[in-house]
């Protein structure tokens, strides 16, 4: 009885202090006085304090990243100076993801092609997850040339008589250049550079060569793998630690670097995307999700963590560990997972490439130039291939956006415009992108008829619970 009138007040202490800090924010907001002394500043700080003190109690690695990014974006409006100067956090929190990308993809592919030995299942999924990819991604530029086309927001904008220019010339990517650069050269380079395509290359092609040689010489270095791999996701949760902390700077530095002012000029372009990419969620993820037997609140609450990070970071890439867990404990085999996932991040970056279209129309509207509906679907064309050589990074879309610029003829003075909220919209893409490629593991994994038939291993399950809840 004790322990649970300790439970109750416990409860009832947190809901107190939950809605202290909601009522310090209304009334922060407000802009009430204290004696003719304005009061938003403090109370929006009590209001933190009060997040706080209701994170420590439900001791959540999601809870903490959310009440970080409060917390971070306050800091960076109040302390501008000091936020800019606490980027090294966030690029620390980064590096460190970064490094569990390579070894993570490398260890559970191998272990998910040569440890099952089925080379024909390889060759499948790979066919139905570009089939996915293709499909997906195509309704997501419409949707964006859609969206793009209905608010109209580049009309009216005044470009300055004198645009900065390009400070080095814009390279075209063709097709046989998109080609090209899947394959690595260099397996050491590759990991280097951080070309997860060229990872996920490398790994099929040596978990075939792996699997074609006899059992007895390969059960070593499956071994090394299957040690590797579980090593990696315990990596992940010890990297995780440090999540609050990065992701909280990476907020503040936005803030304090562009200021809450940003939003008023390019106010309506920006909603135009998180309106395109909520209509994209709504009427193509979702029903994938149902497609592959899943309940939709049950896979939005597995992946709320991954999204929280994508957002924040401005990086699928940092998001990457935690959704293969989080799909793996969702009962999508790891095979499945280590192969379709990092392949989405190369070909079903669903995010970026709605933006892209979203972003190259705008371009046009922005420099007063018209474009024919054969001209827009000619972009769309372009964009399908080159979008596929995206990295999961903050901001590589800007690339492909000049390219496409430059091949068309469109001026790249409206891009410039555009970099002043890209941050704001690297968010929601990068969420997106992430979402789209949980989504498609699940996918494909029904179509395979492997949805539930592997169980997560014992320490991926341990991992993935110390991660959730900070002990």
């Amino acid at each position: 009885m004790p322990n649970t009138n300790s439970s109750k007040l416990k409860r009832y202490g947190l809901k107190m202090f939950g809605a202290f800090a909601v009522a310090a924010l209304a009334a922060s907001l407000l802009n009430l006085n204290c004696g003719g002394v304005s009061c938003g500043l403090p109370l929006r700080w009590l209001a933190i304090a009060g997040l706080c003190f209701y994170a420590l109690g439900k001791r959540s690695l999601t809870t903490w990243i959310l009440v970080s990014m409060i917390a971070g974006a306050e800091f960076g409006h109040d302390f501008p100076l000091m936020a800019v100067k606490m980027r090294i956090l966030s690029l620390i929190f980064l590096r460190m993801i970064k490094t569990i990308i390579a070894p993570l993809i490398f260890s559970t592919l191998v272990v998910g092609i040569a440890g099952h030995s089925n080379l024909k299942q390889v060759g499948r999924m790979g066919l139905k997850s570009l089939i996915y990819f293709e499909v997906v991604t195509t309704l997501a530029l419409f949707i964006g040339l859609a969206a793009i086309n209905i608010s109209r927001a580049g009309v009216g904008i005044s470009l300055p008589p004198s645009a900065e220019q390009i400070s080095a010339p814009v390279q075209k990517q063709t097709i046989g250049d998109a080609i090209l650069n899947s394959f690595p050269e260099n397996a050491v380079k590759a990991v280097a550079d951080g070309h997860v395509l060229q990872v996920v290359v490398f790994s099929v092609l040596f978990a075939i060569a792996l699997a074609l040689i006899p059992e007895a010489r390969r059960k070593v270095m499956l071994s090394f793998c299957e040690s590797l791999s579980e090593t990696m996701f315990k990596f992940t949760n010890i990297v995780m630690l440090f999540a609050p902390v990065g992701v909280g700077a990476a907020i503040s530095f936005t803030v304090g670097h562009m200021g809450l002012g940003v939003l008023v000029n390019l106010l309506q372009l920006l909603l135009t995307l998180y309106g395109a990419l909520v209509v994209f969620v709504l009427v193509v993820l979702v029903p994938s999700i149902m497609l592959s037997g899943l309940s939709v609140k049950q896979f939005a609450l597995a992946i709320a963590e991954p999204l929280s990070i994508a957002f924040a970071t401005t990086s699928s890439e940092a998001a990457l560990p935690r959704a293969m867990e989080s799909m793996a404990l969702l009962g999508v085999p790891r095979q499945i997972v280590a192969f379709v996932m990092p392949a989405g991040y190369s070909f079903n970056l669903t995010g970026s490439t709605l933006y892209l279209s979203l972003a190259a129309i705008f371009v046009a509207q922005a420099a007063g130039i018209h474009l024919s509906l054969g001209q827009q679907l000619a972009i769309l064309f372009t964009l399908m291939l080159t979008s596929k050589g995206v990295a999961g990074v903050p901001r590589a879309t800007l690339v492909i956006l000049l390219g496409t610029a430059a091949s068309f003829n469109l001026p790249v003075e409206p891009i410039f415009i555009i970099l002043g909220i890209d941050e704001l919209m690297d968010m929601a893409r990068s969420a997106v992108n992430v979402a789209g490629n949980c989504v498609a593991t699940a996918v494909v994994a029904k179509w395979e008829g492997q949805m539930g038939a592997e169980k997560p291993s014992a320490v991926m399950m341990e991992s993935f619970k110390e991660g959730v809840k900070l002990s």
